[in-house]
């Protein structure tokens, strides 16, 4: 059922319970001062809760957003030809009428719109009802979702910032919740103000999420936002704009001078990568999105990540199988390598088992993790300086050398700075296969998707590089204009 963008005139105030998914349609606006949503610290904490559950929608980060991504990318074969899983996503066909188009574009604005109108409530009563501490981590939660969220749709429907972002168009910026048609025809920011909205976002949230919760027994210092949280995910921010210097900084107020790298506030690589997707409560684990058993929090008919790519014979649906002569044929990622173990042979065939749980499929979905502001960090390091640095070598030695111990790298494992970009770079694609970076880092930087199965290569300067505006805004919203 296609999702007409005037749903998001429902507000998150009637969530008021738990993450479900029966309270991602709440009650409009128009109604909430009939349920009096922010007269108690309960209900406003419940509401709280409500934001994370309208972020990890099915068509949005639970799981289909990352799943898009992996899929434009060259390290998935789809296999069913199956229109309703992602199948124009793999092959760059989309239009405006795209089921993936329209539901992930209405999805991200419900949540946008549900932190504006929580936002809204919070500075007319609900600052009053709960202590100063309490509101300040409660907006700069809602702050943080805001500001991903931002984010996360530039990398879909916005060209990448290395393309004129003073001029071409980005989002549209709703800062206030949605209580009327009319508060629709607004028309589309430029790339880089939408960039320098989701960066005031988290900076906001930086400034009032604390570094960890008293109360960890639910995994709560990763299920919610925290300071660090809103680091790391700028450090992402600036390398998808080429802001090495910013990269640089933010991340060193998270990742010591020299190994073993951690943060002051116990962020650090664990040991054995298996662990960091056995427990969602872990050092590594920065931000993630929890599911359980309950049929109301799993993520949902063809939305999940072990659905798409878990082979049949492991309960899965095998939507995609890993292409064979992408990231798995990498003669330099060993077979001692720990991450080899995510991946299976089945009928032949390669396949992603990252996210084992069949269904129904309830692999918790990581948002960031510490080895990726890591990677950032090196990046960033080689970029600016065009040299074979020290820190950067030692930041990509920690990540392999955690996986294969077998390797470890020193400057003198890089002839020029060239090299050490690119062995950077192809750690990426081992070490976040399946979790939803390879679309943006791809186009980040600039280069073509590659042809991969009976998908042609798509270059930068392709419409379809990027997806078209959903036709449910382009229809409401008389001021966007379309891509």
């Amino acid at each position: 059922m296609r999702r007409l963008k005037i749903y998001s005139l429902v507000a998150a105030m009637a969530m008021i319970s738990s993450c479900q998914k029966s309270l991602l349609y709440p009650t409009p606006t128009t109604q909430i001062s009939d349920i009096s949503a922010f007269d108690t610290p309960e209900r406003i904490f419940g509401q709280v809760y409500g934001l994370y559950g309208q972020l990890k929608d099915g068509n949005f980060f639970g799981e289909r957003y990352q799943i898009y991504n992996e899929v434009r990318g060259e390290e998935f074969i789809n296999l069913k030809g199956n229109a309703f899983t992602a199948l124009q996503t793999w092959n760059f066909s989309v239009n405006s009428n795209a089921q993936e188009v329209e539901n992930l574009w209405s999805s991200a604005y419900k949540t946008i719109n549900a932190t504006n109108v929580f936002l809204d409530g919070m500075t007319a009563k609900g600052n009053t009802i709960v202590d100063a501490a309490t509101a300040d981590n409660y907006t700069g939660e809602a702050k943080f979702i805001r500001g991903l969220s931002f984010y996360s749709l530039l990398q879909l429907y916005a060209r990448p910032y290395w393309d004129n972002p003073t001029t071409n168009p980005g989002l549209v910026i709703y800062l206030e919740g949605n209580k009327n048609p009319a508060s629709y025809q607004k028309a589309r920011s430029t790339v880089a103000d939408s960039y320098k909205q989701a960066l005031s976002d988290l900076d906001s949230a930086e400034n009032l999420l604390p570094e960890s919760y008293e109360d960890n027994s639910k995994g709560q210092n990763t299920t919610r936002a925290t300071k660090g949280a809103a680091i790391a995910i700028k450090t992402r921010v600036y390398l998808s704009m080429g802001n090495y210097d910013q990269v640089i900084a933010e991340a060193n107020k998270i990742v010591s001078p020299a190994a073993p790298f951690q943060s002051s506030a116990g962020l650090a690589l664990v040991a054995n990568i298996k662990d960091a997707f056995a427990s969602i409560n872990t050092t590594e684990n920065i931000f993630s999105l929890p599911f359980t058993s309950a049929d109301v929090d799993a993520p949902g008919t063809q939305n999940s990540f072990a659905e798409y790519f878990l082979p049949s014979s492991l309960g899965g649906k095998a939507e995609y199988s890993l292409n064979a002569s992408g990231i798995v044929a990498e003669a330099t990622w060993g077979a001692s390598d720990a991450r080899r173990d995510f991946v299976t042979i089945s009928g032949g065939s390669p396949y992603l088992i990252k996210f084992s749980t069949p269904s129904p499929y309830t692999d918790w979905a990581p948002i960031i993790r510490y080895s990726e502001v890591l990677l950032n960090l090196a990046e960033a390091l080689v970029r600016k300086n065009n040299t074979v640095n020290a820190q950067a070598v030692a930041l990509l030695s920690a990540v392999r050398h955690r996986s294969d111990p077998s390797v470890t790298y020193t400057t003198a494992s890089f002839a020029s700075a060239t090299a050490l970009l690119d062995a950077i770079l192809l750690e990426r694609r081992i070490e976040f296969l399946g979790e939803g970076l390879r679309g943006p880092d791809i186009t980040r930087q600039g280069i073509a998707f590659p042809a991969k199965g009976a998908a042609s290569s798509t270059a930068p300067t392709s419409p379809n590089y990027i997806w078209p505006m959903s036709a449910d805004e382009l229809n409401q919203n008389k001021l966007a204009v379309p891509n």
